[in-house]
């Protein structure tokens, strides 16, 4: 049974043991709810958590580990790579687990029995044929060795996952029964449902810290990798960027650095004036109707997937400014020569942040008192001088704060960059050539068939831990302005 049915399966056995547990504490006392220690709902509720969070962990928990389990069991068996390197075995293990679910398919499609899929023999063209047939690839021949593997990792994952319905079940029904049976017009139900809730929310915000630790370890551990292989100094000021797996790389990242900032800050001169004066318009002068139509609008540019703006840079944006700054142009200076640069990616980035900053600079401006318009206004102050003069000096702290995380923002963009800005690491000041950033490069990094060993491969997380550490400090100081406003204006 898959893991979706069984978690189905426990969600309804806990909708039963809610309206089973209130009906329960109900009966206890009569009907009369007034000699309940608490409400009716606390006791279904108390039933209701004791059959599915139980079952539900014990589910999440078994997924993880048993993939784990399986491969510790089924790696052995694998003697031509069993000692070799973690990279090589990591691969042959994927497929083993691929001809194993194309067994399962095949199995479940009828192009083969189960007999058949558990006593196939190791013919490597009439395994590729019949993994075909049901839509699995493989990215090497199978040997015999894959395929007695794969066979033994499909029965034992088979007696792990019936093994897991019947355990997840049962604790799913214990609970529920335990808690029935606890149920009484004196059970402090509230008191426990409201610690159960209480540790379900400790434990949701550790599972967050925890996966932000899991991210920056993973980062740094990489990176240090990094360094061990590659000198510091050459890192962080060298003026070159090109990378060759076959040795000799220069990996200096001020080209990145020059670039991910130049895009960045085009972005922002495009996105802070726009943003902000649609901010004052909506907060300031817009009539409720307009303001109910416009803001929404606008917000709609957020929900924009980024490839999208990548695409219109590629095909819409780079094609009309060659058309105007290209040779031949409208403006005939010839400054452009295709339509990747960084003016490109810097005007689409920057209708992408509009949104970031109106709403955020919307809100800010909205936080000011009223009282201080009405001093103003009854000063003789009129509508315009209220805003430069009052409202616009009152919320500047904030208002920096929502630019800083505009610019955070900026600078971790990737699709635009990749289908607006080109690839070139270079230095210049001319913002009509072709350049590249630092997300850029960690996917370009990263992809392909290179050592996962070499520095030309880690120097990706020495480039994300760099861009880490400038986006954490741009929104703690970004929290810190707003965080300051607010303790003075409110």
């Amino acid at each position: 049974m898959s893991a979706l049915w069984i978690a189905l399966i426990v969600l309804a056995l806990a909708a039963g043991g809610y309206v089973l547990g209130r009906k329960r504490a109900l009966a206890s006392v009569g009907g009369n709810t007034r000699h309940l220690h608490s409400l009716p709902s606390y006791y279904g509720a108390n039933v209701a958590m004791m059959a599915a969070v139980p079952a539900l962990i014990l589910l999440v928990i078994w997924l993880i580990l048993q993939p784990m389990v399986l491969n510790r069991m089924v790696a052995p068996m694998i003697g031509s790579v069993a000692a070799g390197e973690a990279g090589e075995m990591s691969l042959v293990m994927s497929d083993v687990r691929r001809v194993a679910d194309g067994l399962d398919a095949a199995v479940d499609q009828g192009v083969l029995s189960g007999a058949e899929a558990r006593d196939m023999q190791s013919d490597s063209t009439d395994v590729r044929a019949t993994l075909s047939n049901v839509g699995v690839a493989l990215g090497s021949d199978v040997t015999a060795e894959t395929l007695s593997a794969a066979q033994r990792y499909r029965a034992l994952s088979s007696t792990g996952s019936l093994l897991m319905t019947v355990v997840v079940l049962a604790v799913a029904l214990a609970g529920a029964i335990t808690a029935t049976l606890r149920t009484h017009r004196d059970f402090r139900a509230r008191n426990v449902v409201e610690h159960g809730m209480r540790v379900l929310l400790i434990g949701a915000a550790c599972f967050a810290i925890l996966t932000t630790l899991g991210i920056v370890l993973s980062l740094i551990f990489n990176t240090v990798k990094f360094f061990n292989l590659y000198p510091a100094s050459d890192y962080f000021f060298g003026l070159t960027w090109s990378p060759s797996f076959g040795g000799g790389s220069s990996l200096g990242i001020l080209p990145l650095l020059w670039g991910t900032l130049y895009i960045s800050v085009i972005a922002l001169a495009v996105a802070v004036p726009i943003g902000l004066f649609a901010a004052i318009y909506l907060s300031e002068y817009a009539t409720p109707r307009i303001r109910a139509f416009a803001k929404p609008m606008l917000e709609v540019l957020a929900g924009i997937p980024t490839i999208v703006y990548g695409l219109f840079a590629l095909l819409t944006v780079g094609p009309l400014l060659v058309s105007v700054f290209g040779e031949g142009g409208f403006a005939g200076v010839g400054w452009m020569q295709g339509g990747t640069a960084v003016m490109t990616a810097g005007l689409v980035m920057g209708i992408m942040l509009i949104p970031f900053v109106s709403s955020l600079s919307d809100d800010i401006i909205n936080a000011v008192p009223q009282t201080m318009r009405d001093g103003s206004l009854g000063l003789g102050a009129t509508k315009s001088e209220t805003v430069r003069q009052v409202v616009l000096p009152a919320a500047l702290p904030g208002i920096v704060g929502a630019i800083l995380l505009a610019a955070s923002r900026a600078i971790g963009e990737t699709m635009i960059v990749v289908l607006g800005a080109g690839a070139a690491a270079k230095l210049s000041l001319n913002p009509f050539e072709a350049m590249t950033t630092v997300t850029a490069k960690i996917v370009s990094q990263l992809t392909g068939d290179a050592d996962f060993s070499s520095p030309e491969a880690l120097v990706a997380f020495a480039l994300g831990m760099t861009l880490f550490v400038i986006t954490l400090g741009l929104n703690i100081f970004a929290l810190w302005i707003v965080r300051k406003y607010r303790e003075q204006y409110e």
